[in-house]
């Protein structure tokens, strides 16, 4: 199975969430048209704070008279995804947020500065994670999540036991529900929890990956080498698929601006697909990387690879948001595998994995100064 070429009728695709894949440039700052505040995020500085960043740029801003976020859905998945996909929403992160969770392959633990994404990418894990509408929701109090960090130091079992990734620490990843960069300038939580560990003098790691490319704001603060900064990338005949994201190109040259002020740097290649002529995709991408990263003192540069994969329920949702998308997801092309829980995934079929893992893995080691992580 190879992907067809590129399809001409793109008006057939949501034009909120297709149009922005293939403009070369990089992505405005997100402004989102409702952004709705709880009286519960009130009471917390961190919330006022997110209330005031928004009014300083002229978002309007809903005071809700009661904690719950009603309203959001509609019968119809595309006009709730609009809706929703608009919406911001400060609210408090709920107790069960306290309770971290495992996040293997990538990090000892997950925890969450907010859930929901503003992008538009046609392949979104998050379809089949999150419940509801996609609103995107930054947690107001901001310093009982990270207070709570100290509790699960030396704990996990991925940085924390493993030897070859044991000069990393207790791991700790923030990308999970939600792209931290693509909402920081509304937020700051980012920038709060890089100064946190920054602080932390502990073998600790704060981690996370993102599509977005609008890291000055990180660049002055006191990280002290303690987080990496990981940027989600993939072929250049994949963009189509990455709606309202930074370009290739913008990801790239902000990679090359973290690294420079000495953040440990990383790739995630996601999602991994068999796009026409693949290799030379893969390896174009790949040599744009070192281009990027050339004459960079000192680089700490870790690479993540994940292939493609969607479940039952992600599938349906993604078509709901995207019913134009030519997104390769037909059953009998894959692999039918179990999650740990029991659940339906699919994969590419076990030669292909090979193939592409045995040829990636080996260009990575040819051409960059990169630890490979994992392959999933």
């Amino acid at each position: 199975m190879v992907l067809a070429e590129p399809r001409t009728d793109a008006a057939e695709i949501d034009p909120v969430a297709s149009e922005p894949a293939s403009d070369p440039r990089p992505s405005r700052l997100w402004r989102p048209r409702r952004v709705l505040v709880t009286p519960a995020a009130l009471e917390h500085a961190h919330g006022r704070a997110m209330v005031a960043r928004a009014e300083a740029l002229g978002l309007p801003v809903e005071r809700l008279a009661a904690n719950r976020l009603t309203g959001l859905r509609n019968p119809d998945p595309r006009i709730a995804y609009r809706e929703a996909k608009a919406t911001l929403a400060i609210v408090v992160a709920p107790p069960t947020k306290l309770k971290l969770q495992p996040i293997p392959p990538s990090a000892d633990w997950r925890f969450d500065l907010a859930e929901g994404c503003p992008a538009h990418c046609q392949y979104c894990y998050l379809a089949g994670s999150l419940s509801g509408p996609p609103v995107t929701r930054a947690y107001a109090n901001l310093d009982a999540i990270l207070d709570n960090l100290p509790a699960y130091l030396g704990q996990g079992a991925i940085t924390s036991t493993q030897a070859d990734r044991a000069q990393e620490g207790t791991t700790f990843e923030a990308s999970c529900y939600t792209d931290p960069l693509g909402i920081e300038h509304l937020t700051g939580s980012l920038s709060a929890a890089i100064t946190r560990f920054g602080a932390w003098d502990a073998p600790v790691q704060l981690r996370f990956t993102t599509k977005f490319a609008a890291v000055q704001p990180l660049l002055g603060l006191a990280h002290n080498r303690r987080t990496r900064i990981r940027f989600s990338v993939n072929a250049r005949s994949a963009a189509r698929y990455e709606g309202g994201t930074a370009s290739l190109d913008a990801r790239l040259a902000a990679l090359r601006e973290v690294a420079e002020v000495g953040y440990p740097v990383g790739l995630t290649i996601a999602p991994i697909l068999p796009v026409p002529n693949w290799r030379d995709a893969y390896a174009g991408l790949i040599r744009d990387v070192a281009g990027a990263l050339s004459g960079v003192k000192s680089i700490d540069l870790t690479v993540e690879l994940i292939t493609h994969r969607f479940t039952p329920g992600s599938k349906s949702v993604l078509q709901g948001w995207y019913p134009g998308s030519d997104l390769p997801m037909t059953e009998t092309e894959r692999s039918r595998k179990l999650t740990k829980f029991g659940s339906v995934k699919y994969v590419f079929p076990r030669d292909m994995m090979q193939s592409m893992r045995s040829w990636l893995t080996g260009e990575i080691q040819r051409t960059l100064p990169a630890r490979i992580l994992y392959w999933t």
